[in-house]
């Protein structure tokens, strides 16, 4: 095995200068390779210098052995050198082809940003992906989108960003304003009740899997495992708020960082298990791209411009139909929600559910359940229930007339998507580059990986809310729902025993479900 040379292992030049972020791996001069040849003990350049002795011989073409591969990475070598770089144009189908298949709440579509950019196509290590993460995972609202904005916003300024962000929502958005309207105007369909009866059981399944593959890559000591121990008793026995949950991680992660400092050094590395998927485009040490450094100008400049966004909008509905319209109190309401609640979808769901059904009454109690799963069986992130709100609180209300449902309906779910997702943007563009600068220094990392090993005892936690509900839907007393549970267990064998896609999963367990409903 030929040691790597000084080009291919660090990405620098033979003068020491390092490879420009972004730069193509193989675009070096013949004056670095070839001098990286002459120094090679086994260059064949310069014919006339002595011969290799026996021993450098060895050193640079040693005979296979077991010790030196070990068994994990025998049958596979990780790349050594990092991918090409990647268009705006490749970026943006990527993200497109992400917001349609991103199924299975936050959990499931971390794993699929994950297993597409870290594992199969390299964009970026696993270090920078889950420093990334844990920035998303203390700011309110989804942190998949949130996370998908960050890594658009880090490869292409925030041009980037805003393509990863909203295409992470908009074909839920669509995709929802779509099946709203359906289940308002033709209330329950058999053939959807069964395909639902599939999926739930299968996003029980994705989150039970998410929870053990972000275990595996966060949880590498024994402090790690304990904190997610303890996340867990904290939000399923003693019913624990989540902010007080991260806040407790993060104190245990300062004085952790402190104390035991082996702990936290490395928690987060590439790979989980040991395993390398080889060099990234952007790597741990990737030096961060000029637009990604701190700059109060270009924080002034963010800030200005996402209150002018925010304000803007709000005006004109307001002007148009005054404040106490449902629109303009749509748009109140649901930026309260995006700014006052952290932990993700299932913290906001109780405050929407008090606003909405209890304060304003734009939907009932079953619609807001019946609107929790769809947005449960469809892509992109679960928060995206606020557009079932929308949609059914203006339908209902007739708020443009009996004659225009539809369109008041969606304009409602446009315009609460909206409010919802616009802080979003704004903490990832303004916050980002202090984000970035704080990657290699362990006194702001520890914190955040002691916040990734409690959220596995908060994701596990979610499985078993899912697996309870679907399981069980009558409570305990009601018995067990067989049909379901069969369904979950296929659904965890293709997923952790087969490797199966997402999508598949989804969509063989959803046909199953409409199955097993015609036949009993």
């Amino acid at each position: 095995m030929v040691p790597p040379s000084p080009i291919a292992a660090t990405g620098t030049l033979a003068s020491g200068g390092r490879r420009r972020f972004g730069a193509a791996p193989n675009a070096l001069s013949w004056q670095a390779v070839a001098g990286d040849r002459l120094r090679h003990p086994c260059s064949t350049a310069g014919r006339r210098t002595v011969r290799p002795t026996l021993a450098a011989r060895r050193a640079c073409h040693p005979r296979p052995s077991t010790a030196m591969t070990p068994p994990d990475t025998a049958t596979r070598l990780a790349p050594a050198d990092p991918p090409a770089p990647v268009s705006l144009w490749q970026a943006f189908r990527f993200w497109l082809k992400l917001g349609l298949i991103s199924f299975g709440g936050p959990a499931g579509q971390i794993a699929i940003m994950h297993q597409e950019l870290v594992e199969k196509r390299r964009w970026l290590s696993e270090r920078r992906f889950l420093h990334a993460l844990n920035y998303c995972m203390l700011l309110p609202g989804p942190e998949a989108q949130q996370l998908a904005t960050y890594i658009g916003w880090l490869m292409h300024r925030s041009v980037g960003g805003i393509i990863a962000g909203a295409l992470f929502v908009l074909p839920s958005l669509l995709i929802l304003i779509l099946l709203s309207w359906l289940y308002v105007a033709f209330g329950e369909v058999p053939l959807v009740a069964g395909l639902f009866y599939g999926i739930k059981p299968a996003v029980t399944a994705i989150v039970l899997q998410a929870a053990h593959r972000i275990g595996l890559r966060a949880l590498r000591h024994r402090l790690l495992w304990g904190i997610a121990a303890a996340s867990f008793v904290a939000i399923f026995v003693l019913r624990l708020p989540f902010p007080l949950i991260v806040a407790a991680a993060a104190l245990a992660g300062h004085v952790g960082g402190r104390l035991v400092p082996a702990a936290f050094h490395g928690a987060a590395g590439h790979a989980g298990g040991g395993q390398s998927f080889g060099a990234a485009l952007i790597d741990d040490d990737t030096p961060s791209p000029p637009h990604a450094r701190f700059c109060w100008r270009r924080l002034g400049l963010v800030l200005a411009v996402g209150a002018l966004l925010w304000l803007l909008p709000m005006a004109l509905l307001t002007l148009t139909y005054g404040w106490p319209h449902t629109l303009p109190q749509m748009g109140w309401f649901f930026s309260k929600a995006a700014l006052l609640t952290f932990g993700g979808a299932y913290a906001v769901l109780p405050y929407v559910y008090q606003g909405a059904v209890e304060h304003f009454g734009w939907l009932t109690a079953t619609q807001m359940i019946d609107g929790l799963a769809l947005g449960e069986t469809t892509p992109g992130p679960l928060i995206m229930v606020v557009a079932f709100v929308g949609f059914v609180g203006a339908y209902g209300q007739a708020l443009f007339g009996p004659e225009a449902l539809f369109a008041a309906g969606a304009v409602a779910a446009c315009v609460v998507t909206w409010f919802t997702f616009l802080p979003s943007f704004l903490f990832i563009l303004a916050g980002g580059p202090l984000v970035e600068a704080t990657h290699g220094d362990l006194k702001f990392t520890a914190p955040l990986t002691a916040i990734t090993a409690a959220v596995v005892g908060v994701i596990l936690n979610l499985a078993l809310f899912f697996g309870y509900h679907v399981l069980w839907p009558h409570g305990f007393s009601g018995g067990l729902d067989w049909p379901s549970l069969l369904i979950a267990l296929l659904a965890a064998v293709a997923l952790f025993r087969f490797k199966r896609n997402v999508i598949h999963v989804i969509a063989g367990c959803a046909v199953l479900g409409l199955a097993l409903k015609i036949l009993l």
